[in-house]
């Protein structure tokens, strides 16, 4: 199983870096062995990085290399601050590369780190819907988190954890059937 994480903060080394790492590890250790039979591939496409390729004219290897990581992902755990409400640009001219449908066989987990809680809804309202237009599977509600519940993430992530493993297990289980009828 594979548990891509994508990261939308333009600074590297960023808190929503930290936290989407440590939100798919934990999820990823509910998810166990009992999902796929094997240990979970953990990858980071960490967007500050790619920058200054992703508005380049010129195709990049490098930005080739992670869209083609994030469409292969099972699990698809995809991080931005909140800017202006919302998430960041540079998460969305990222995934502006991807047609509609490419994320057909992921099953998505949006994630927002927000500076006010008044924003809480922001991961609802325009990362879900964006990764649903590309056809991600979003079977939970996101996670919103406030930077004031950073120093104590393990609090939060806990139990969003062990809400969310379930229906994303089940989301992977329903895409496993569906793709073996589709080899058949």
């Amino acid at each position: 199983m594979s548990i891509v994480t994508v990261v939308g903060n333009p600074r590297t080394g960023s808190r929503t870096y930290a936290v989407a790492v440590q939100a798919a590890r934990a999820v990823a250790g509910r998810l166990g062995d009992e999902w796929s039979g094997r240990e979970a591939e953990e990858e980071v496409v960490d967007l500050s990085v790619l920058a200054p390729w992703l508005l380049s004219p010129q195709a990049s290897p490098e930005v080739e290399a992670a869209l083609d990581l994030v469409r292969r992902a099972d699990v698809l755990v995809v991080a931005s601050p909140t800017y202006k409400g919302t998430y960041t640009g540079l998460l969305k001219v990222f995934l502006d590369r991807l047609p509609g449908g490419a994320l057909a066989s992921v099953v998505a987990l949006p994630l927002l780190v927000l500076g006010d809680a008044r924003h809480a809804l922001a991961v609802e309202v325009h990362l879900r819907p964006l990764l649903v237009e590309l056809g991600a599977s979003v079977p939970t509600p996101g996670l919103a988190v406030v930077e004031s519940q950073i120093p104590a993430l393990d609090e939060v992530l806990g139990p969003w954890a062990d809400r969310v493993a379930p229906q994303v297990r089940a989301a992977l289980t329903a895409k496993d059937s569906v793709d073996s009828v589709t080899r058949a």
